[in-house]
This record gives structure tokens, sequence and C-alpha cells, in this order.
């Protein structure tokens, strides 16, 4: 079961957003009591609040009424970057009256419908490096839209994967998921192209682009340039001002701190975008969040695992499952010797002292942005991965080793269980370990020694939760998804619009009585 989509971190400003706790029964359920209490003492005034009361059940139900529903306008022009396929198609046809029917009911699509903007090209589709195709260690960009964000397919696995699992991998980028999320949402089963019927609408700018090529360079006015003009943009458009974009999202393919640059000129890092005042009731998917911000939602870096079937899926969780792992742990990073007390060089060290028990994969050596097949053993081979912060306090290598079906290993509480609540089991206990890094540090914690401390019967227990949650955690490569099986994607889309639709019944609620 989902964790609650509203209140995501425990540190989180419940003042940003106050969707109800309740849903439509609970709604009825206090509209009867407030019926009751006004009759009782104001005799005088139960005509006019049983009316209200109607208006209110009437509201409700017209709003998850099962059958489907048509729209009187014909369809608008539909973006084509990334690939929209045909299942869209089959998803909205127009009938003999030129109106769209659709077949999936609101029982298909209980959470309502997602509209997406037909933005300009200059905030998406040109911002693309067309240059270089495939990843490069040296252009973070390379491979950001090929294939839909998914990258190459990774032909270097074959030879470490049985049958046709290697046919499930490819070299993705970590920063596409603004790629992704814009190709799923282009081919969702709940798009709609009628804006007055959808509960959400999505904005595919491509923020972690158009941020990024200018990060590393003293151009700070440039980083501001493109996002400006895209609130400009969205600002014009008639359904934003209804709600002033409670009702809008958007996926941000890098980490929130590159999206919120402080007026400390020693803290000149990344654009003002999220900084803005028109973004503030704006959600927005990005791999890692401000614990603070309730509108963002931390969605699981994209790995390099992208199922085509449920079977190919329920395969690679019996090879995950099964594989015979002759490590007790393994560490996958690289010293940063620019940095004092550098966590990961630590780590290092300890793991190349403990070589009996850890394998390690210095990136310093091998090339891991590239998608090595050297990662990829050193997981399937390995008990536990050892999961330090980053350059920020996530990383991908967090999904990289669940996917591979190894116990995380984590040393700061933010670097996941705090960050990613819709998609990770709820008893962090239950799939990974937890570690002081002052402990390990000051030298009263060996990480060997805790690491073999559980039984094998916990340990398989363990990586039983890890590949259970495989699917919430990766992104399949059909544009509809896995059907009955939800993958991140479905998990954070619905998450959204079941809050967007809860928070549009409580202010038609409080609207109707005040």
């Amino acid at each position: 079961m989902l964790p609650p989509y509203s209140g995501e971190s425990p540190d989180a400003d419940e003042t940003l957003r106050k969707p109800p706790k309740s849903n439509n029964n609970d709604f009825i359920k206090n509209a009867v009591t407030n019926f009751q209490y006004q009759i009782s003492t104001h005799p005088r005034f139960w005509l006019f609040t049983f009316f209200l009361f109607f208006q209110l059940l009437v509201l409700i139900f017209t709003r998850n009424s099962p059958f489907p529903f048509s729209v009187h306008s014909p369809p608008s022009p539909l973006p084509h970057f990334p690939t929209e396929i045909a299942v869209f198609a089959d998803i909205q046809r127009p009938h003999e009256g030129g109106n769209v029917i659709y077949p999936f009911g609101d029982s298909e699509c209980e959470y309502g419908r997602v509209y997406v903007y037909d933005l300009p090209s200059k905030f998406n589709e040109d911002l693309a490096l067309l240059t270089c195709d495939d990843l490069d260690p040296w252009k973070w960009q390379c491979g950001l839209v090929t294939n839909d964000g998914y990258g190459k397919k990774s032909t270097e696995l074959a030879g470490i994967l049985p049958g046709n699992l290697s046919e499930a991998w490819y070299r993705t980028n970590q920063f596409s998921s603004e790629v992704i999320f814009h190709y799923r949402l282009l081919n969702y089963r709940c798009r709609t192209n009628d804006p007055e019927s959808a509960t959400a609408f999505y904005i595919p700018f491509y923020a972690g682009q158009a941020v990024g090529k200018y990060l590393w360079t003293d151009e700070i006015e440039n980083r501001d340039l493109l996002s400006n003009k895209l609130l400009k943009w969205v600002q014009r458009q008639k359904y934003w001002k209804k709600y002033k974009g409670l009702d809008h999202f958007l996926t941000l393919g890098r980490i929130t701190w590159d999206f919120r640059r402080l007026g400390d000129p020693e803290k000149l890092w990344g654009s003002t975008f999220l900084n803005r005042p028109q973004m503030r009731n704006v959600t927005r998917f990005t791999i890692e969040k401000a614990p603070w911000d309730a509108n963002d939602i931390s969605v699981p870096y994209p790995t390099g695992f992208h199922p085509h079937s449920v079977e190919e899926l329920r395969q690679w969780q019996n090879f995950a499952l099964s594989y015979n792992r002759t490590s007790l742990f393994t560490f996958i990073g690289a010293a940063r010797g620019d940095i004092d007390s550098d966590f990961r060089s630590r780590l290092m060290s300890y793991c190349r002292n403990e070589s009996d028990s850890c394998r390690v994969v210095d990136c310093a050596v091998i090339p891991c942005s590239n998608g090595s097949s050297e990662i990829q053993k050193a997981l399937l081979s390995s008990d536990f991965c050892l999961q330090p912060k980053g350059d920020s306090l996530t990383r991908r290598s967090v999904f990289d080793c669940m996917v591979a079906g190894s116990v995380p290993v984590f040393f700061w509480r933010r670097t996941a269980y705090t960050q990613y609540q819709w998609f990770l089991p709820e008893d962090p206990g239950g799939y990974s370990v937890f570690i002081d890094p002052e402990a390990v540090r000051n030298g009263t914690a060996s990480i060997k020694d805790i690491l073999k401390s559980y039984s094998k019967d916990q340990v398989r227990k363990m990586r039983e939760k890890v590949v259970e949650t495989i699917p919430r955690i990766v992104y399949a490569r059909p544009s509809g998804g896995l059907g009955t099986v939800k993958d991140a994607f479905d998990i954070a889309i619905e998450g959204v619009l079941k809050r967007v639709k809860d928070e549009n019944e409580w202010k038609e609620y409080v609207d109707l009585h005040s």
C-alpha cells in the first residue's frame, strides 16, 4: 500500500499544502453531522442548509461518475517529441459527431486525467544535445533524449546476463527523468486532450537541460533566462489562472538544489526557478527534494533496467533473487580528495583493506557513468552495497543496487528514507541497514562486523523485500507501462492526481460552506 501522498517527510512544512485527509464518504458524513446540528440549533435556517447539503451530494457524485464522458471540442495538435506512438490514438477516438470518447471509464482513471501542454519547442525539444546520442563521462547531456530518454541498448551486459534479459537494459542517463515522464505522459491511458476535463496539467519543460548547460559557467543570468520565459508563457494560459498553478506539475531532471540559487555570493549555484513566487504552488518531481518543501516529490533516479513486459520483469526478479552472491558487501564510487574528511574515501580504503569481504569498483578507474558491466557484476555478487551520500545526499547507485537485488547500507537517512516514501517500503529495517557514519569515522563501529551479524535467513528476507520493490523503482519501456503492475511512473502520476483531486474537492467543499 502506498504511504500518504501528502506530508512526505516528517519535517515537511505542512503549511505549504493542506489537502484533506478524508475521502468522499468522510465529506458526506461531516456534511450530515453539520446538517443535523444546524437543524437542532437553528430551526429557521434548515431549508438553506438542506440546499447546501444537496448541492454537495450532486457535486461529489457527478465528479465520480462511473460512466465514460465525451468532450465537445476537437482534439488539439499534440507534440511529437519525445515519440508519441499509436497507443494514444486507441485511447481517444473521434466518433461520428466529432467528439472524443474514452474507452477508459472513471474506474480506470479514478483520480482523473492529465492534460499535457503543447509547449513551444524552445522549452524542450530544442534543448537536446544532438551531437552525441550515447553516454559520455565528459558531457552530462549525452544520451539524454536518445530513445525517448531511455538511451541506447546496453549490449555489454549480454555476456553476463542469461537468455534475453539483457534486452531490458539500456545505457540510461541519470538526468533523463524529464524526458521519460514527457514520453510516458504523451501516451498515458489517462491523458486527455481536452483541458476542461483535466484534473491536473503537466508542463513538459526540460528545466534540468535548460539550467545544466550554464551550471559550470559564470553566465549566471542565462541560468534563469528560459525558466523566466516559461513562467511568463504558462501564466498566460487560461487553466493556470484558475488555481494559480496548484493543479500543475512538472519534472525536474536534476536535484532540487540546482534550481534554488541563494543570494549569498558564496552560494551562486543553480537557477532561481523554484524560488520564484509563481512556482510556490506547482508540484515537481525531482530526483532529490528539499525536506521542507511539500511540493517537491522525490522520484527514483532512472536506472538502466526498463522491462518491456511483466514476464520480463518477473524473469529479472527471479534472476536477482537466486543469484549466487560470493561477497559480503561492495562499494562502487570514487574518492573525493578535494573534500575534507570525505566519507567515500574512507569507505574506499576500508573496502580495500577488507578485500576478503568487500568488492570495490573505483569509478576513478572504471567509467561508472557509462553503465559498465563491472558495476552489474559487483552488485549481483554482493549481499550488501554501501550507499554513502554522493555529491548531494542522494545517488543513483541506491537504485542500481536495489534493482540488482543487493541490500543497501545507508549512512544518512535523507539518502533514501525521507526522500522516496512513495516508492520504498515503509519499514527501513525490512530492506536495508543503517550505520551511523560518526561511529565508522571514530572506529567504534565495524561495517564488516555489523553486516556479518545478520543471519542468512535475515539477509534472505531483506533481499526478498528489495526484489519485491523493483517494479516500484524502475521505469518500464512500453509507452503504456506494464498494465496491472505499476512502475515508478504510474505511482508518481497517480500520487499527484490524487493529491490535486483531493485539494480541488476540499476547496469546493470550503467554498460551499463559506
